[in-house]
């Protein structure tokens, strides 16, 4: 950028370069898109030892700056993890093009035919904290669905985050693609986030990814429309007809396979009649796991538990901490639920269909499950490849974001001379 002490300028630069890039992106031929994110995949793979060191800097900044282990795990990239992004690159590719889809069409009897079609967004504007692979992720989804991103990765990090954005462009440039249509804002200075915000005549929708506080500033100061991608407080209950071997199974994996993301599990909710069986069989699991259980009045006789404050219920940890309560019955699960939960994923333990559909029906969070790991809340186990977040709001988009759900549509009318009477 020509001039990175004037904040405003350079957003309002790469605005319109976006938003020119989005015009020659909603008719890109599909293949094209598909020969970009392969060769943004190669360029990873083939990039990977620089994208590694890298990230070391990044996370010896993260050290410096007080992240806990489990931000830490979050930013943290190794040749595994980069496997990881160059498969999720692979899988967008391979998905069918949303742009152009055909929702729905019918006949009117004025002779009119009808179609509603899938078309772009046009450009979004994604804040994101620690994982860079958030980079990859989202440039691939919305370059899928025909859109222009701009991207403001966290400061922490800023040297990964720079490397992967370099192989989407170089993918972008294979395709003969703009390369505008994947921009990174190119400073950790946070005035660029508020100017974001503001960008009513660049950017089409903004998407949050991140803790309460980035999505609280998001929401309250953007005037730009917003995907929201709340706090996970994500609540498991254990039914009294719960399967034991399934639920010790799907318990500590949902709380322990990976601390840092937003589907694992923060409250466990048991049914009263198994506190001295069940229940404590998973507590002593939980606690013999290294994870520190916050217990209600009822449970913290149990060993290793520490006694639950109020500050527990509707705490998002992303540590190897876990808030646990008695609940009679699966209404109780649901009113606890109701009143601390974050909408974004819950889960029911139990063979008994009706207390299932009773959990699924009385609850509104964006994902329910049954007897299945809270980890699973993530758009690449949906099977769409990769996610730009979760969404805990209602309008628009729920649930994990994939390329689909970055489109909005239009209505295609077709006559032979209708005229209305």
């Amino acid at each position: 950028m020509k001039d990175m002490e004037n904040i405003p300028a350079m957003m309002a630069e790469i605005g319109a370069r976006a938003r020119a890039a989005a015009t020659e992106l909603a008719f890109a031929p599909s293949d094209a898109k598909t020969r970009a994110l392969n060769a943004a995949a190669d360029a990873v793979w083939a990039r990977r030892e620089e994208i590694i060191a890298a990230n070391a800097r990044d996370m010896a900044f993260g050290r410096d700056k007080g992240l806990s282990p489990a931000m830490l795990d979050r930013l943290m990239l190794d040749e595994t993890r980069i496997q990881g992004i160059v498969a999720g690159l692979r899988a967008v590719a391979a998905q069918n093009d949303p742009v152009g889809e055909v929702i729905t069409e019918w006949d009117m009897d004025s002779g009119l035919h009808i179609k509603r079609v899938r078309t772009p967004l046009g450009v979004i504007g994604v804040i994101y904290e620690s994982r860079p692979n958030v980079t990859a992720d989202a440039g691939a989804l919305c370059l899928k669905a025909g859109n222009a991103v701009i991207l403001r990765g966290g400061s922490e990090s800023f040297h990964s985050s720079g490397l992967i954005h370099e192989c989407l462009q170089a993918g972008l440039r294979a395709a003969g693609l703009p390369e505008d249509a994947i921009q990174r804002v190119p400073t950790r200075d946070r005035e660029a986030v508020a100017e974001m915000l503001r960008m009513t005549d660049f950017i089409d929708v903004i998407v949050p990814r991140g803790g309460k506080g980035l999505v609280g500033l998001v929401q309250r100061e953007a005037r730009v429309p917003v995907f929201a991608h709340l706090e996970g407080i994500v609540h498991i209950y254990v039914d009294k007809a719960a399967d034991p071997e399934k639920a010790m199974k799907v318990v500590l994996n949902a709380k322990t396979r990976r601390t840092g993301i937003c589907g694992a599990a923060e409250c466990l909710l048991i049914h009263r009649d198994l506190a001295a069986g069940l229940g404590a069989d998973l507590i002593a699991a939980l606690v013999a796991a290294g994870v520190t259980v916050h217990a209600d009045a009822a449970l913290a006789r149990l060993p290793g538990t520490v006694p639950a404050t109020d500050d527990d219920w509707g705490r998002e940890y992303l540590d190897m901490d876990i808030a646990a309560k008695l609940v009679d019955d699966v209404d109780g699960a649901i009113a606890h639920i109701r009143r601390y939960g974050s909408n974004h994923t819950d889960a029911i333990l139990t063979e008994d269909d009706a207390a299932a559909e009773r959990f699924f029906t009385r609850l509104d969070s964006a994902i329910l499950m049954r007897n299945a790991s809270t980890q699973f809340a993530d758009g690449g186990e949906f099977g769409m490849g990769a996610e730009i977040g979760i969404a805990t709001g209602k309008m628009h988009a729920r649930g994990p974001v994939g390329a689909e759900q970055l489109t909005s549509f239009k209505y295609i009318v077709l006559g032979d001379g209708a005229v209305r009477g």
